[in-house]
C-alpha cells in the first residue's frame, strides 16, 4: 500500500553507545583529573613525569617542537608517549602563542627543561599569566634544594638563575610547587656514584670526601610518580616538596658497605679529600666542572640532608604519600647484584 501524503516519515533512530556503568565511572573520573602539560618532556627527567602523568590517569599533553617529531633519535620515545594516550602538543618555549595556546588546554603546567633553557623559563611564566587558568605550576628543579646549599662554581650560577624564577613566580602570584628530588638513582646507582663509569664496582671504589655525610637516592619513576601525586594537593601548594624517603638516605660509606655485601668481597676505597675535588673542579672541563660541583655538595658537604623540613617552606614526599611503593636503594642494589651476578 503506498504512503498517503499526510504520514510522516519514520526516521531511522541515531545509533545509541551503551556504555558499563564501569566505562561510565572511568570516564567520569578522567573529567575530574587534573589536566597536565609537560614542558621538557623528552628529557631526561621528563619522560618519567610524562609517564607518572598519564599512569595516574590525568589527561596528559607534552609540548614539542614541530621539527622533533621527525627526529629518528625520538620515535621510540614518541610511540611510548603514544601508547600511554599522551598527546604531542607542538610548540616550542621561544614561541609565546604556542605556549600560551598549549597552556589554556591544561590545568597543570610542569617544567622539566635542561640547564640550558632554565633561564628561559621567564617566557613560561609570561605565558601562565596570559592564559589564566593555570592552577599549579612545578618549574624545573628536580635536584638538591637550589636555596638550602653550599654549592660551589658552575653550579652555584645554575642554582642563582633557578632561584631568580623562584621569585618571579611568587612575585606573580603563581600557584607553585617546586620538587627537590635529589639524586636520581638511575644515573648514580648504576655506578656506585663512580665518575665516568659505566657499570658497577668490584674491585675498587672512589668516594668524594670521607663518605659520612647522608645522600638521597631516588628512582626516576619515583620521582615521577611524588611530582604527579602533587599537582592538586592543598599540603604541596606554595611549598618545596622533598622527596626524601627513609630508605633511600645513606652515606657513601654505607653505599659501599651495601654493595660488598651484595657481591660477596671487599673493595679498595679510595678518598679524595675536600680540597682535592675543589682543585679537580677549577681543572676539569665543563661538563665534569658541572658534575663535580654538584656533586662536592652533595656528598662532601651533605646539602640534600643537612636541614630540617619545616612546615613553613615545605613538606616531605613518602611522608604525605604512604602508599607509594618506591624501590628502596637496598632494592635498587638487589637488582644490580642479580644481573651482575647472574641470579
Amino acid at each position: 500500500m503506498a504512503s498517503s501524503e499526510n504520514e510522516q516519515e519514520v526516521q531511522s533512530p541515531e545509533k545509541v553507545v551503551v556504555r558499563s556503568p564501569e566505562q561510565l565511572e572511568n570516564e567520569i573520573e578522567k573529567e575530574k583529573k587534573r589536566k597536565v602539560l609537560i614542558i621538557g618532556g623528552t628529557g631526561y627527567i621528563g619522560k618519567f613525569i610524562v609517564e607518572a602523568s598519564a599512569r595516574a590517569g590525568h589527561p596528559t599533553f607534552a609540548l614539542v617542537r614541530e621539527s622533533s617529531i621527525t627526529d629518528p633519535n625520538k620515535s621510540d620515545l614518541y610511540m611510548s608517549f603514544k601508547d600511554f594516550g599522551v598527546s604531542l602538543i607542538h610548540g616550542d618555549i621561544d614561541d609565546h602563542e604556542s605556549l600560551v595556546k598549549a597552556m589554556k588546554q591544561v590545568d597543570v603546567v610542569i617544567c622539566a627543561v635542561g640547564k640550558d633553557l632554565v633561564a628561559k623559563q621567564t617566557k613560561v611564566i609570561d605565558a601562565v599569566k596570559e592564559a589564566g587558568n593555570i592552577q599549579r605550576f612545578f618549574p624545573s628543579e628536580f635536584g638538591s634544594d637550589v636555596e638550602r646549599n653550599n654549592v660551589v662554581e658552575p653550579a652555584k650560577s645554575t642554582y642563582a638563575v633557578k632561584v631568580n624564577i623562584r621569585r618571579a613566580i611568587e612575585a606573580n602570584n603563581i600557584p607553585y610547587t617546586y620538587v627537590s628530588s635529589n639524586c636520581f638513582g638511575e644515573r648514580f646507582l648504576s655506578t656506585l656514584a663512580q665518575f665516568e663509569a659505566s657499570t658497577l664496582p668490584t674491585e675498587k671504589v672512589v668516594i668524594l670526601g670521607d663518605g659520612t655525610p647522608k645522600v638521597v637516592f631516588n628512582r626516576e619513576i619515583d620521582i615521577g610518580t611524588y611530582t604527579i601525586k602533587a599537582i592538586d594537593d592543598p599540603r604541596t601548594l606554595n611549598k618545596t616538596l622533598y622527596i626524601r624517603p627513609t630508605n633511600n638516605i645513606v652515606s657513601l660509606n654505607e653505599l659501599a658497605t651495601m654493595w660488598e655485601k651484595k657481591i660477596g668481597k671487599s673493595l679498595e676505597k679510595i678518598y679524595v679529600p675536600e680540597k682535592e675535588v675543589l682543585e679537580n673542579i677549577k681543572e676539569a672541563d665543563f661538563p665534569m666542572k658541572m658534575a663535580l660541583s654538584l656533586c662536592h655538595s652533595a656528598f662532601i658537604k651533605g646539602d640534600q640532608t643537612n636541614f630540617e623540613i619545616e612546615s613553613s617552606f615545605g613538606v616531605e614526599a613518602s611522608e604525605l604519600y604512604p602508599d607509594v611503593k618506591y624501590t628502596s636503594v637496598d632494592d635498587y642494589l638487589n637488582q644490580f647484584a642479580k644481573k651482575l651476578l647472574n641470579f
